[in-house]
């Protein structure tokens, strides 16, 4: 069932209005309260409290509820709701996810990725997530995807069917991180070995001699590639397959030039036959028999007897 992730599509989008609704909501709660004064005095007194001016006009706290509210009050509310349906379901079915499980979507979302930290990076800048907004996320849809396959079994037989007419999707090529130094000739390759083998460090000599414009301030460093990458010249993915984690490689002759490979590591490919292929799909398969998540959230809702009481 792909459009799980539906409820989960504008999260991104809207965190930023609830950091920024937040934010104004708790600057108004740190005031002193103003003595003397009725709730209803002090609420309006806050709201009318300037935070900008552009020229002789002056924003006002009210101003930018009105328009978060205007803007994003409905899709907010909604997502309020949805969650809280969802987590009342879990606990009425006894269904629950840990934090392993959390972790694990993580890992599996990293992949692909250099590291943790750029992968955190990429999810800050791309969807405004931080790193507990993303476990928040995670969680419930982890825990919608249980309440939509609650009921639904999935035979070994139809996870081995699935697996063979699909063999291509659950294909998983090894991951290979190199790094490169290319050289105007073979002679200046050949240099450029002795060096290395006499223990000068790759990343130096790149940066103090490889031609390679894209690559030679990073020390040569081309990232994660998969073994079948189309972009990768067919001679050096040849030259890379054959190296151990750590290795050089000869001179590699490319466009007139020469190319000493060096295999950081190396990310072996899941087989087809593990365990973890087989859970992914039988999970797969379950969610594509499963209701959609719009169905899901409408017999949720009723169930738990949301009302809205204001149109926003």
């Amino acid at each position: 069932m792909r459009n799980v992730k539906v409820l989960w599509g504008t999260i991104g989008f809207l965190l930023i209005a609830v950091i920024s609704l937040s934010s104004v909501l708790a600057a108004n709660s740190l005031k002193p309260s103003n003595v003397g004064m009725t709730p209803d005095q002090t609420k309006q007194d806050d709201r009318a409290r300037p935070i900008a001016t552009v020229g002789d006009k002056t924003i006002t706290v009210r101003m930018l509820e009105e328009q978060l509210m205007s803007k994003y009050g409905r899709e907010l509310l909604n997502q309020i709701i949805d969650q809280e349906v969802i987590r009342m379901e879990g606990k009425a079915q006894g269904i629950s996810v840990d934090d392993g499980e959390v972790q694990q979507e993580i890992k599996r979302m990293q992949q692909g990725y250099d590291s943790e930290e750029q992968f955190y990076k990429a999810m800050k800048e791309q969807l405004g997530f931080s790193p507990e907004a993303l476990r928040k996320d995670i969680y419930f849809k982890l825990l919608s995807e249980k309440i939509a396959m609650q009921g639904i079994r999935i035979t070994d037989e139809q996870v081995e069917a699935f697996i063979k007419a699909h063999a291509e999707e659950f294909k998983q090529p090894a991951q290979l991180r190199l790094a490169q130094i290319v050289t105007a000739n073979r002679d200046q390759a050949n240099r450029t070995l002795n060096d290395l083998a006499k223990g000068t460090d790759f990343a130096q000599v790149a940066k103090e001699r490889s031609l390679d414009d894209a690559t030679r301030d990073h020390g040569g460093d081309l990232g994660w590639v998969e073994e079948d990458d189309p972009f990768v010249p067919p001679v050096v993915m040849k030259s890379a397959k054959q190296l151990k984690a750590g290795q050089t490689s000869a001179p590699i002759e490319l466009n007139g030039q020469y190319v000493v490979l060096k295999l950081k590591e190396r990310k072996e490919a899941m087989k087809l036959g593990s365990d973890a292929i087989k859970e992914q799909v039988r999970k797969e398969i379950a969610l594509r028999e499963a209701p959609s998540i719009k169905e899901i959230m409408k017999r949720l809702r009723d169930k738990w007897k949301v009302a809205i009481l204001q149109a926003l």
